[in-house]
């Protein structure tokens, strides 16, 4: 990838991330739930007995989650640059769908892992988990195609 291309992914998955981060917020608030994918990724951290501190638990899974988003971006970059698939908004809502599957698989398995799960409306978190990473990929797909 040249320097363009690492801007414009970098930019899309800090922008992609960020606006979902703040969707998964407000559900939470309007629900009542905890549907905050860093708070909840802190949380699976704090449950596997890392040995780290509290704060730096915390920041991990921040940091993890905009790691996440960068993956997801990275590989929509690779689809539309390779011309897989057309840079469109309607191929940006099936990666965003897609990755809401993928998210939705990761974080079934992460509470599988953990012995005690965090008290949430289960079904409720993955439907605003798919809602917002459609709008995660519809973010990324906007800011990304200001670089073309």
């Amino acid at each position: 990838m040249d320097s363009h291309s690492i801007l414009q992914v970098l930019l899309s998955s800090a922008a992609a991330t960020t606006v979902m981060t703040l969707c998964s917020y407000a559900v939470s608030a309007a629900a009542r739930e905890i549907y905050k994918e860093p708070i909840l990724l802190a949380y699976i951290l704090k449950q596997l007995h890392l040995n780290i501190s509290s704060d730096a638990k915390n920041m991990l899974g921040w940091v993890l989650h905009y790691v996440i988003g960068l993956a997801f971006v990275t590989a929509y970059h690779l689809l539309w640059s390779h011309k897989i698939l057309d840079a469109t908004i309607l191929s940006s809502i099936m990666l965003g769908a897609a990755s809401g599957m993928l998210g939705i698989i990761g974080w079934i398995v992460l509470f599988k892992i953990v012995h005690q799960k965090p008290n949430i409306d289960y079904k409720g978190y993955y439907a605003q988990l798919f809602a917002v990473h459609v709008i995660f990929g519809v973010t990324a797909f906007l800011v990304y195609r200001l670089f073309l």
